[in-house]
Parts: C-alpha cells; sequence; structure tokens
C-alpha cells in the first residue's frame, strides 16, 4: 500500500530518503516508459478518481467542514479527468523527437534531434484549496513525461490524504507513486530531497522557503503561488454582467482560490451600481448560506483571520456590506463567513496588503487605464489579471502595460482551465509552467543529440592550420552575412 505518515521526529528523513531510492532505482530500471506505459499509467490515474469519486468528494468537505459538492465535481474532478482524455490524446505527438536543423559546421548527411525524455522523481507539495486537482494535475503532466512521483499532501487535507493513501496502491506500485501524510509540518524536510524536479502550490512566504531547500541540491523548482489578482472593470462594460461573472469567481470556494478575484478595481460612476446588483445576485444565489452550496473557511485560524482582515478594515475607515443581510456570525460552527463588498478602501489596510483568501471583495475605484496600470504595478505581479471591457484598445492596453501569470478577459480564473495553455505565476506569483504541453515540457529534459554523418568536415579545419584550413574558416565567416 502506498502509506507513508510523516512526522517531525529523526525518522522522517529516512522515510522519504529510503520512499526516493525505490523511485529512483525504479527509474533507472526503466529510465524511458514508452507511448503504452505512459497511456496505461494516465488511465489507471482516471480510474482511480472514477471508482472513487463520490469518497473523494465527500473526503473534501469532511477536511472543509462543508465544502460544496458541486463546486468538488466543477473544478476538481471534471478537470483531473478531461485532463487525463486531453492529454492521453495529444501524447503521442508530444513524445515525437523533434528534428532541427544542421548548421555548417556538419555535412547534410548529419542530423539533430530533440528528444523529449523523463527526468526521474518528481515531487509535489500540494494545498488545502483545491488537493483533488493540484495533486492529479502535476500527476497528468509528470506520467505523461514518464516520470514517478512522491506528493505531499496538507495538514489540513487528512481525510482526502487518508483515503489516497488507502487506495493508491491499488493503481500504482509504491515505486511509481507514494502519497505522503504530513502532521508534523515537515514541508522543508520534503523540499530537500534530491528530486529530479519539485513543484510547490502556495504561499509565496513558503515558497521562498521551499525554493530554498531546494537550492542546495540545485532542484529546479515550479512554484504555483498567488498574490493580489484583481478585475478590471471598463467604463464601456455592463455593471450586471461584471457583478454576474466577478461574484460567481469570489465567492466560489469561499473565496480560497489562488486565481480568484482578489480585489476590483472600478469606474467612480460604477460603484453604487455595482453594490445594488450585487446584493440582488447574492441573494438569489445564497439565500441561506447555512445551505451546502456555501462553502466554509478551511479552519478556525483562517475563519478569525478573515474576521479580523474585516474589523481592521472598517476601523480604518471602510464601509463594509454585508451581503448575506446578517446571516454568518463568529460562533458559526461550519465556519461560514458572510460575503463582504468593502469601499472606501486605502492601502494601508490588511485588506489591500496581503492576499485575501476569503469572501471579502474591495473595491477601488479609478479615473483612467494610466491610474489602473500604475497601480497593478506598483505591487507584486499578481497571478493573474481580469480586464472586462469590449474595447480591443482598452483590452490589448492592460495586457501590455501590466504584466501578470495569466489573462482571463470579460471573465476570471477560466484561463486556469484551458488544456492547451499553460498555467503559471511570474515574479512574487511564481515561476514556470504546467498544463498541457508545457506541463509535459516542464517534467522533461529536452535532449539534444547530433549524429555524425560518414563525413566530418572539420577535418578540413584540424590543426596543422594551413591554407586549407584558412580558406575554409574565411568561407565560413563570409556565409554569416
Amino acid at each position: 500500500m502506498n502509506t507513508q505518515t510523516l512526522t517531525s521526529d529523526t525518522a522522517q528523513t529516512a522515510v522519504l530518503e529510503n520512499l526516493l531510492a525505490q523511485q529512483r532505482q525504479a527509474y533507472l530500471a526503466d529510465p524511458a516508459p514508452d507511448y503504452q506505459q505512459r497511456v496505461k499509467d494516465l488511465k489507471s490515474l482516471a480510474q482511480m478518481i472514477r471508482d472513487h469519486q463520490d469518497e473523494m468528494v465527500q473526503a473534501v468537505s469532511a477536511d472543509y467542514g462543508n465544502r460544496s459538492h458541486h463546486e468538488t465535481l466543477f473544478a476538481e474532478i471534471f478537470p483531473a479527468l478531461d485532463g487525463v482524455k486531453d492529454t492521453i490524446k495529444k501524447l503521442k505527438k508530444w513524445m515525437k523527437p523533434q528534428r532541427r536543423h544542421v548548421d555548417i559546421t556538419a555535412f547534410p548527411t548529419s542530423s539533430n534531434k530533440v528528444i523529449p525524455q523523463p527526468l526521474g522523481v518528481v515531487g509535489v507539495i500540494v494545498p488545502w484549496n483545491f488537493p483533488v486537482n493540484l495533486s492529479f494535475g502535476p500527476l497528468i503532466n509528470i506520467f505523461a513525461a514518464g516520470n514517478r512521483a512522491m506528493v505531499k499532501m496538507s495538514e489540513n487535507s487528512r481525510h482526502l490524504t487518508a483515503l489516497l493513501k488507502r487506495i493508491s496502491g491499488d493503481y500504482f506500485p509504491e515505486d511509481k507513486l507514494v502519497f505522503l501524510e504530513e502532521t508534523g509540518g515537515v514541508g522543508i524536510e520534503f523540499s530537500k530531497l534530491k528530486f529530479d524536479h519539485l513543484i510547490f502550490t502556495g504561499s509565496g512566504t513558503t515558497g521562498r522557503k521551499v525554493m530554498a531547500a531546494a537550492a542546495a541540491n540545485l532542484t529546479p523548482v515550479t512554484l504555483e503561488l498567488g498574490g493580489k489578482s484583481p478585475a478590471i472593470v471598463g467604463p464601456d462594460y455592463s455593471t450586471d454582467t461584471a457583478v454576474e461573472r466577478v461574484l460567481f469567481w469570489k465567492l466560489f470556494n469561499a473565496g480560497q482560490i489562488c486565481t480568484t478575484v482578489d480585489y476590483l478595481l472600478l469606474p467612480e460612476d460604477k460603484v453604487d451600481a455595482f453594490v445594488q446588483q450585487a446584493k440582488k445576485v447574492f441573494k438569489k444565489r445564497y439565500p441561506d448560506i447555512q445551505h451546502a452550496d456555501y462553502t466554509s473557511v478551511i479552519d478556525e485560524r483562517s475563519f478569525q483571520r478573515i474576521w479580523n482582515t474585516l474589523d481592521d478594515a472598517v476601523q480604518k475607515g471602510a464601509t463594509a456590506i454585508d451581503l448575506t443581510d446578517g446571516q454568518g456570525n463568529r460562533d458559526d460552527a461550519l465556519k461560514k463567513f458572510p460575503a463582504h463588498l468593502l469601499v472606501n478602501v486605502s492601502d494601508e489596510m490588511e485588506v489591500m496588503q496581503r492576499e485575501i483568501f476569503g469572501p471579502l471583495l474591495p473595491i477601488k475605484t479609478y479615473k483612467n487605464r494610466e491610474e489602473v496600470a500604475a497601480y497593478i504595478n506598483n505591487g507584486d505581479r499578481p497571478l493573474a489579471i481580469y480586464p472586462f471591457t469590449n474595447d480591443k484598445n482598452l483590452r490589448d492596453y492592460y495586457i501590455d502595460h501590466v504584466m501578470s501569470g495569466g489573462v482571463s478577459v470579460n471573465n476570471a480564473v477560466l484561463h486556469v482551465g484551458q488544456h492547451d495553455i499553460p498555467f503559471g505565476g511570474v515574479g512574487e506569483s511564481g515561476m514556470g509552467h504546467y498544463h498541457g504541453y508545457e506541463g509535459f515540457l516542464t517534467f522533461s529534459k529536452l535532449r539534444p543529440v547530433f549524429y555524425q554523418g560518414p563525413l566530418d568536415p572539420l577535418k578540413l579545419l584540424m590543426p596543422p592550420y594551413g591554407n586549407v584550413a584558412k580558406k575554409m574558416m574565411q568561407l565560413m565567416l563570409r556565409l554569416t552575412k
């Protein structure tokens, strides 16, 4: 069974290193799995999900206290299954060696190829907010590229981790895939292992520690972090449509999404209309936040943190608008945080200084597009930006002038779910990509191979350097013009 528990005692390092050694040995025995084996592994991933779909949904909900079953199916189960299907369809093309141009130093009888080959063993550190998606999503790319994987789950995903540990051995040997439970804060120890690649999804603070730990082994890392991703509603755009789409994503998973709309930039004359329409839309979608459709905050610490963030904003002059009409309270055992809009926010408020990760939506006003670009660019580069406009010039202005990990135009988050474009951050929001072909490349070594033909033109350039070598060198230099 793929059942390992990590503890904070001195034995943890030995357990981890032993698992890594098993996977490394298995990799060296079969370093280049063929297409059929990779497809088999991908189908096994999908079968694991299909066979235990309901159990996974229930386990995630138990870890949250209450997580909308529909949201788990939509944002976790479906993307993983659809990702497997899409990858299998394209994998043969991705695996095919690429022929490359042969330069002048070799006769045409020589050839060049770039061969994508497996790296070996990949470490995956998974957060709690989308634990199925953010474990199986990377695994799709990892197995497509022919690798093996050790997956460290979050301490907040105990029910799901217990399930995955119990069932994964029915689909994969431990030297191919193992799920690890964290019970003693050993993420950094995991990061210190000599993986061939390490992918981490989580906060920037922890990401810096993970990267520093991996650096000792020169382990390449993919960091998927968070940040303050803004939505920008253009003067031309329908306020009602903006409310409909922004609120859907802001309240999805109770705002606990690294790519959600963290704050909203609105023209000054649209604020009142946005607030009024938001009240109507919220009441229609969530007449009772105690209902199972409204997801809980993950734990008590996070629940209190969001309350403290709201209190801080109000104390510093923000106007808080409770979209639930007072349904929520601080003694809610299910940790259902009432959704709020915050207007008149300022940068000294905590809500504008760190990623919110909860159902609070600060609204800032602006006068022109230059002001918007300057404001966003003055902070850390966000994981995404969301321009809402039908004006192509305005849309392209924001894409050109505001750097972010990704962009969804006239909606939010949806770029993350597109299989054929890469997902990743930039600067403080992360580095590297996965999803689709770029994910396959991330977990592959693009191996350049030169095949010498029967004739070697370099013989004419070998010492002693006489007239022939001189004329050949002159000819080569003329050909560079």
